[in-house]
C-alpha cells in the first residue's frame, strides 16, 4: 500500500487493512483460515474455550503495515487488543507507529475509511 496512514479492522476470522489519504483509500483482506468456530460465553465459564491467538495470522497483518506512518486498530472483542500487544511484543517499531486503538463492531469499508479519516486529520498534528 502506498498510503502513509492507516487503519486495521480486526476479529478473530479477518483484518482488513486500509491505506487511506485524503484522496484514496485501499483496501487488504487478510483470513485466518484456522479461526475457531464462535464459542459462546456460557461455554466459556472456566475460560476453557478460548482459543490464543493465531500468531501466523498476526504476523501476516503486522506484514502488511511496515509502510505505515501511523496506523489504527479498529474492531470488536478483544482480537484489536491481542494484535496491539503483539506488535508490542514481536514488533517494536511497529507498536510506535500505533496511533490509536479504537473498539468498532462491523462497520461499512466506506464507514471505516471515515473514521480513519477524521482519526488521522486529528492525530497528524500531534505526531509531527
Amino acid at each position: 500500500m502506498q498510503h502513509a496512514h492507516g487503519c486495521v479492522w480486526i476479529d478473530h476470522r479477518q483484518a482488513r487493512i486500509f491505506g487511506v489519504s485524503a484522496e484514496s483509500a485501499d483496501e487488504l483482506v487478510i483470513h485466518d483460515v484456522d479461526a475457531p468456530a464462535h464459542i459462546h460465553r456460557r461455554a466459556d465459564q472456566v475460560h476453557l474455550g478460548k482459543a490464543k491467538p493465531n500468531t501466523e495470522f498476526l504476523d501476516r497483518v503486522a506484514g502488511t503495515l511496515t509502510g505505515f506512518r501511523g496506523f489504527i486498530i479498529v474492531g470488536p472483542g478483544a482480537a484489536r487488543t491481542e494484535l496491539a500487544g503483539f506488535l508490542g511484543d514481536h514488533y517494536p517499531a511497529l507498536a510506535k507507529k500505533v496511533w490509536g486503538i479504537e473498539p468498532m463492531d462491523h462497520p461499512s469499508d466506506a464507514q471505516i475509511v471515515a473514521a480513519t479519516r477524521r482519526y488521522m486529520r486529528v492525530s497528524a498534528r500531534m505526531h509531527d
